[in-house]
């Protein structure tokens, strides 16, 4: 790592740790000395007008569960893909329903099951009694890494060695060492257990993203496990009722400029312009989820009159209502589900793809049916990337 580049109103420290190599350390949160810049007040306005109408929406949806699943697959895949894991949403939701094992380091189940412990983690994240924590990160971490590729990484535990991020001839940065490591996971632990931050707390979930980033406690899945605490903090820190707001699709989007911000923040104090990509943001994935959120409220209501104008049931109610958690379902699951017979179930499928609700997957064992225009509006948009 080049020293030269860290102005002297770096939020850290540049320190030698041996082999002319350089390591940074930042200071603790809140940024001494910084105050919010006032031209950036319009847009956080404006994204604290889109949160409220997000949860103004989400709160009044007959079933939460038509825009959480989705929401929660989405970043689920966004987030690994940052970090060069690869699945498709069609991929993600048929390993949900028959989990398996890899056979070998090229068994695509390997990025399937990374991605399924994503999702794993951010349902314990955002459903434990645990406080934001030290352990809270290390149980998500733990989590993330159970029968994947990095299982050897120490999960669930702070890195003992020193790490570097970036390749090529000079390492690009290199974050706290190994000794150091506590002393920054400290005072960020106190921070966020604070409740007397001086800034907003949309811009606060931000500035203790890019902390965590800058500390980099693990051995491996640091990017992960900082964009699960930032979905966290977007819930708890923003008052919202459910989790209704994901980053990692327009992280990903940006990807350059996602990391070049960060950086320049370690590099040259640069909160403005780390605060000014991250608020604006989040009016785009504040906008994209309402605009999906009522898509998918009006599939709903469609799907109802469908049913009923096929002569609808209380199972088959509970049959569409189980398509908003997830759009794939199979004949076989439904005799255990729903107290019925297999060929009960299986005429009850017919009777949805007959109301042009459901469609078969082709090549699958045991039949397998999809809501395509659920998984249109929820998920398509991943697979075509």
């Amino acid at each position: 790592m080049d020293p030269t580049i860290f102005q002297p109103n770096a939020p850290g420290t540049v320190i030698p740790i041996g082999n002319g190599e350089y390591a940074f350390v930042p200071n603790p949160l809140p940024p001494a000395g910084w105050t919010f810049p006032p031209d950036l007040w319009p847009l956080l306005a404006d994204a604290k007008q889109q949160l409220g109408i997000l949860e103004g929406l989400g709160r009044n949806l007959p079933n939460p569960a038509i825009l959480l699943r989705p929401l929660a697959d989405r970043e689920a895949i966004r987030s690994s893909r940052l970090e060069g894991t690869y699945a498709t949403a069609k991929e993600l939701l048929l390993f949900d329903l028959e989990p398996r094992e890899s056979t070998s380091e090229l068994d695509r189940a390997n990025d399937q099951r990374e991605v399924f412990n994503y999702r794993r983690a951010l349902f314990h994240g955002t459903n434990t009694e645990l406080p934001l924590s030290a352990r809270l990160l290390k149980d998500m971490h733990r989590i993330l890494l159970e029968s994947v590729r990095g299982r050897d990484r120490a999960p669930g535990e702070f890195r003992k060695v020193q790490v570097a991020i970036g390749g090529g001839s000079t390492t690009r940065f290199v974050p706290p060492p190994p000794e150091r490591l506590l002393e920054c996971v400290d005072p960020f632990e106190k921070h966020l257990h604070t409740t007397s931050s001086p800034f907003d707390p949309l811009v606060d979930s931000f500035l203790a993203h890019y902390q965590f980033e800058t500390i980099h406690p693990f051995l491996d899945g640091n990017g992960r496990v900082g964009r699960l605490l930032l979905a966290i903090m977007l819930q708890q820190r923003c008052g919202l009722s459910k989790p209704w707001l994901y980053m990692s699709e327009y992280f990903d989007k940006n990807r350059d400029d996602y990391i070049n911000y960060l950086f320049r923040v370690s590099t040259h104090a640069n909160w403005h312009d780390w605060l000014e990509f991250c608020i604006q943001g989040t009016i785009v994935q504040a906008k994209d989820t309402v605009s999906r959120c009522e898509r998918l409220r009006i599939a709903r209501e469609e799907f109802m009159q469908r049913v009923t104008n096929v002569g609808g049931s209380v199972r088959l109610n509970l049959i569409v209502e189980n398509i908003f958690h997830s759009p794939f379902v199979r004949v076989a699951d439904l005799p255990a589900r729903l107290g019925v017979t297999y060929p009960t179930a299986r005429a009850d499928i017919q009777r949805l793809v007959d109301a042009e609700i459901l469609q078969e997957v082709p090549n699958t064992t045991p039949r397998t049916f999809y809501a395509p225009e659920v998984y249109n509006i929820a998920y398509d948009d991943l697979d075509n990337e």
